[in-house]
């Protein structure tokens, strides 16, 4: 068994003395793992790093095994992820809420090329943040929890959204809300695609998306607690 793609390095984990487990994100077979060897070497240490884009080639004798990758440099991002904080913390969330997410060896091609539109983004930090939000709704969409924000889900009315409804993902108006509005999640107009996009209201946005993350999502991947990776993004966004 043996394919070529190209992919998104999400994490490494050493194995053996010389080689590791990696683990990457490619258009056309989802999050796939696979040992490279000699990972530790001058060669390939340096290009095997989160966020970087790699030319991949997979085999194994049988379709179920690991397999091993060999692996090319396509393009790092470290440059870009080390030229602020706030740029090395967003890389960190991104590969850690794929490899969290994500259903191995399952396609998902209209969420990688959002990632990899978004990882190419890194240090231009006055567009990513809002990238980022829209990113994370878009993954909650690509694995069935998306967000409904188009009319209230009472009224039907396209104006007036002022919240979400923690059960189903539905926007809801001031009118419609009425005495349940404290049991609504509110809805920041930059979800909606208004507004200034400031950092407040992109981190009101991550917060919704946070909840549906962290209370929809997750349960269904067995109750794990959300990457570390994503809330130290938030607070420094905050």
């Amino acid at each position: 068994m043996d394919w070529r793609d190209t992919g998104i390095l999400l994490s490494i984990r050493h194995h053996g003395e010389t080689s590791a487990i990696v683990e990457a994100f490619t258009p056309e077979h989802g999050r796939h793992a696979g040992v490279v060897r000699g990972a530790t070497s001058r060669k390939l240490g340096p290009v095997l790093q989160p966020g970087a884009q790699l030319d991949l080639h997979w085999r194994a004798r049988l379709e179920e095994h690991l397999g091993a990758f060999t692996v090319e440099l396509q393009r790092s991002r470290a440059v870009q992820a080390m030229g602020s904080r706030l740029a090395l913390s967003g890389l960190n969330a991104v590969c850690a809420l794929l490899s969290f997410c994500l259903p191995e060896r399952e396609p998902h091609g209209a969420l990688y090329l959002r990632s990899e539109q978004l990882l190419d983004l890194l240090g231009q930090d006055d567009l990513w943040p809002l990238a980022y939000l829209r990113w994370e709704m878009a993954l909650l969409e690509e694995l069935g929890y998306g967000l409904d924000l188009s009319a209230c889900a009472v009224t039907g009315a396209s104006e007036g959204l002022a919240y979400i409804s923690p059960k189903s993902g539905r926007a809801v108006s001031v009118a419609g809300a009425g005495d349940w509005a404290d049991r609504l999640l509110p809805l920041p107009e930059v979800m909606l695609g208004r507004g200034p996009a400031e950092t407040a209201e992109i981190a009101a946005g991550l917060r919704v998306t946070g909840y549906f993350l962290s209370e929809k999502l997750a349960p269904a991947l067995g109750h794990r607690p959300l990457p570390e990776a994503r809330g130290r993004f938030v607070e420094r966004l905050r």
